[in-house]
């Protein structure tokens, strides 16, 4: 398949969030093209910036009733561009970043395609993570309301097998899965695609960095050949135009490119200090913020637990989540983050995939990300729906280097930031009692009824105890402020010390080790952060590096690139990964297969 016969939409997306700029690109090159194939397969320019709401994409009464239920109005770029091409069933590659409204763009199509009273499955999602697979088939099961036929179910390791198998062996339309747990059951033939339809990869640069490439070419080699195929990424590598190039027949190309002032509702800054001053520093950081929620990434989920820790012996409200959360926590945990309850989340890149919460306004990277793609998915968590949202950085003086791809990456500067000092943080404190104070004038909590009991109260406390209006506010101001003092008072003198750049000629190391040389691999102690751990797979089993960072991040909970040098040997492989992983994680990976033989974990010595 020759991509350069596909049709390419460009669709440039305002500050507002709606669809203006539109350009859209239907001339055909290739020798099948025919004079019709743009009036029929697409809308014209004219027709996606007249076209108003839902009501013109050939939806059903139904889902229509059920998107203005939900409060839908108007489409986003993405998915203005997308409906048409799939409600036709062509293949098609979407490119946008995270928060573009990407699910819908392929479950509203794909929820009219389905027919009704199938007993096998007739649509396949594969996501990276299993946090991903659920928030998708969570958002299939809304839009689906309307249809009381459609049955829509999630596959992912960590969850009963059994109970999946008897979901399927019931009937299921739409299976949402990760790589792996999709695998199994297509090993075990409990997962019959005879009957499938369409396919759609979501965050393919997200497989592609998780090592699930090779699961996913796996999958597709045991599917239908003639289906639908869509494919979703926030970025496009090389590796995963390669896949679209093979797999996908003449797809429509969709670039959903953000204007400059778009991507400007984003602030990046960064912080340069030593690691060990990068709790105190983030407590300073909160400390002087104001506004709304915060989403705290750090590298492992034992980082997670010693920020969160550290967090609320500072007095701070904070949850956690990490591939050690189960599944009805996180829900609870989410949802107290939507409704306010809790303002900081502490989390690991792959336990915040998918995670939608509009009131992000700060997105703190504790540690910096491996790559720029991270780093992208990371601060799309903030300025959403059309906020305003802030993304702070901490490097240690090695890490500055890594500063400018980054800024490369989101096309704006990183700008330098000072840590917060004690003036900064009784500034914030006194404006966020003021704005507590000003809301509680403007939009009073209590009843009419419970206001004048109050005002009587007052009235007879200020004659009982001889005291004025004055002093009785001041007292209630105190009860607001709480038993911790409004004034902060911590040390400051470490803010303004010089930072050191560390040993000079200092290099990076590669994750896989230097250009295959084994045995000067093998000589090298791990990093100090990290420790080396022996699996019983290697050569002779056909593994490749990217088998074992799949197995490992999805059950784990790790970031791929968290994992460190993989070295494969004939009847075995090392793999380096970071300190302080807990022990029932490795009982979990004992067990776990890779290319059909146990992992059988264990340090070495």
């Amino acid at each position: 398949m020759d991509i350069s016969n596909s049709k390419i939409l460009s669709v440039e997306e305002e500050a507002s969030g709606k669809p203006s700029d539109v350009s859209v690109d239907f001339n055909e090159f290739g020798k099948d093209a025919s004079p019709h194939d743009g009036e029929n397969s697409a809308l014209s320019q004219k027709d996606v910036i007249d076209e108003s709401g839902f009501d013109g994409f050939g939806f059903s009464k139904a889902l229509l009733e059920t998107l203005k239920e939900k409060g839908y109005k108007t489409p986003s770029p993405i998915q203005t561009a997308a409906f048409p091409e799939l409600m036709l069933g062509r293949d098609l590659v979407g490119q946008a970043q995270t928060g573009t409204g990407k699910t819908a763009a392929f479950a509203l199509p794909l929820i009219e395609r389905l027919e009704q009273h199938q007993s096998r499955p007739q649509a396949l999602v594969l996501a990276p993570t299993r946090e991903l697979a659920l928030q998708v088939a969570d958002s299939f099961q809304a839009y689906a309301s309307g249809h009381k036929h459609l049955r829509i179910l999630a596959v992912y390791g960590g969850a009963d097998f059994r109970s999946q198998i008897n979901f399927l062996r019931k009937g299921v339309d739409v299976v949402v899965g990760t790589p792996g747990r999709v695998m199994d059951h297509i090993r075990q033939k409990t997962l019959d695609t005879s009957n499938l339809k369409t396919l759609i990869l979501d965050e393919a640069d997200e497989m592609l960095r998780m090592g699930f490439i090779d699961d996913v070419e796996w999958i597709l080699e045991h599917l239908p050949k003639e289906r639908q195929m869509v494919l979703f990424s926030a970025t496009m590598p090389a590796e995963i135009r390669r896949l679209s190039k093979r797999y996908l027949h003449s797809p429509a190309e969709i670039t959903i490119k953000t204007k400059a002032q778009e991507a400007r509702r984003i602030r990046h800054r960064c912080i340069t200090m030593p690691n060990s001053r990068k709790l105190e520093a983030l407590n300073r950081v909160l400390e002087s913020f104001v506004g709304d929620g915060v989403i705290v990434f750090a590298r492992t989920k034992v980082i997670t637990l010693d920020v969160a820790e550290s967090l609320e012996a500072s007095g701070h409200e904070v949850a956690v989540l990490n591939g050690d959360v189960p599944q009805n926590q996180r829900e609870r945990t989410v949802e107290s983050l939507k409704n306010g309850r809790v303002n900081i989340l502490v989390a690991t890149d792959v336990a915040a995939r998918g995670l939608d919460v509009d009131r992000i306004s700060l997105v703190v990277n504790y540690d910096i990300p491996f790559d720029s793609e991270a780093y992208v998915h990371r601060i799309g968590r903030t300025g959403r729906a059309g906020r305003k949202g802030e993304a702070i950085l901490f490097i240690n003086p090695r890490e500055r280097r890594f500063v400018s791809t980054l800024e490369r990456a989101v096309g704006q500067p990183i700008e330098a930031m000072e840590i917060p000092n004690n003036s900064d943080i009784n500034e914030s404190r006194i404006n966020r009692l003021r704005e507590r104070l000003t809301l509680a004038f403007k939009s009073p909590l209590t009843t009419k009824e419970e206001t004048e009991i109050l005002k009587e109260m007052l009235s007879s406390l200020a004659q009982e105890e001889n005291l004025n209006l004055e002093d009785i506010a001041l007292a209630a101001l105190q009860l607001a402020v709480g038993p911790r003092p409004l004034l902060f008072n911590g040390d400051e003198k470490w803010i303004d010390e010089p930072v050191s750049r560390g040993r000079r000629g200092e290099r990076r190391q590669d994750r896989y080790g230097s250009g295959g040389r084994r045995a000067d691999r093998s000589a090298r102690a791990p990093e100090e952060n990290m420790e080396r751990f022996r699996v019983e797979v290697g050569y002779r089993d056909r593994v490749k590096p990217g088998n074992l960072v799949g197995a490992i991040a999805n059950e784990s909970g790790l970031h791929g690139r968290m994992i460190g040098r993989i070295q494969i040997f004939d009847t075995h492989s090392l793999v380096d990964l970071p300190k302080g992983m807990p022990d029932d994680v490795f009982k979990v990976l004992k067990k776990l297969k890779v290319m059909n033989r146990e992992l059988q974990i264990q340090k070495t010595t």
